[in-house]
């Protein structure tokens, strides 16, 4: 869903007040604070939690999109097709094991901090850039495969020149939906000391503080939101151009 084009500078403004400024917003959070209570978070810096947050969607969604789109390219060759069942074993390991679960698995091996945060969401992303991906690539227009071959492109030169940039509209809607999952998903990292905007949420859980919630789960929508706006622009930006 497309947010209208005076609705976005506006979501813009406020994610930047809520993060920059968010003393202003005591009168509407006020209510929602226990009786003598803190109203704001300010145990951390929402930016500096808001940019952790960010850099691990970032760095695990970019991972998760260089392992699909590899394993993608790999199962739509000839010679790859029989990884197919393999890979979605692989890619679908994210959705079988909970979030939650995958961060206690990675303790152990990892620590506390944004290592089991980064795989979790690394995990959890693989499976709709991975079948976005397989699609874009599977139903490539005949005609201009012919055509890639009939100037002489080889193999490379096709897929780096006319596969994946034909197929980068589909694949980005798997990509969007995949950081959209992270972005949510991140949260949860704060159960482990990860710095996320999770920690505000979780503090507000432990304090009975609903307006720590509050707080934290607008700062999170309004980016979830805001991203995935920003993604379908693109998206329509790119079918445009590719004449999709």
């Amino acid at each position: 869903m497309r947010i209208g084009t005076f609705l976005r500078p506006a979501l813009t403004l406020l994610l930047l007040a809520l993060v920059l400024r968010p003393v202003w917003f005591t009168p509407f959070f006020a209510p929602f604070a226990p009786a003598g209570g803190p109203v704001i978070y300010e145990r951390a810096s929402l930016l500096s939690l808001s940019i952790s947050h960010l850099g691990l969607v970032a760095a695990a969604s970019a991972a998760a999109t260089l392992v699909a789109v590899t394993l993608a390219i790999l199962v739509t060759r000839p010679a790859g097709a029989a990884f197919l069942p393999l890979s979605r074993t692989i890619t679908n390991m994210g959705q079988t094991f909970p979030p939650v679960a995958v961060l206690a698995l990675a303790v152990p091996a990892l620590g506390f901090g944004a290592g089991p945060t980064l795989v979790a969401l690394f995990l959890y992303g693989l499976l709709p850039i991975f079948e976005n991906a397989i699609v874009a690539l599977s139903t490539l227009p005949p005609a201009t495969m012919e055509a890639a071959r009939g100037i002489g492109l080889n193999r490379w030169q096709q897929l780096l020149r006319v596969e994946l940039p034909l197929a980068l509209p589909v694949t980005l809607t798997g990509i969007r939906l995949s950081v959209v999952i992270a972005l949510g998903t991140a949260t949860l990292g704060s159960t482990v000391a990860a710095r996320t905007l999770g920690e505000v949420i979780i503090a507000g859980l432990l304090t009975n503080n609903t307006a720590f919630v509050l707080q934290g789960g607008l700062i999170v929508g309004l980016f979830a939101v805001l991203i995935y706006d920003a993604l379908v622009q693109l998206e329509a930006r790119l079918v445009r151009r590719t004449g999709g």
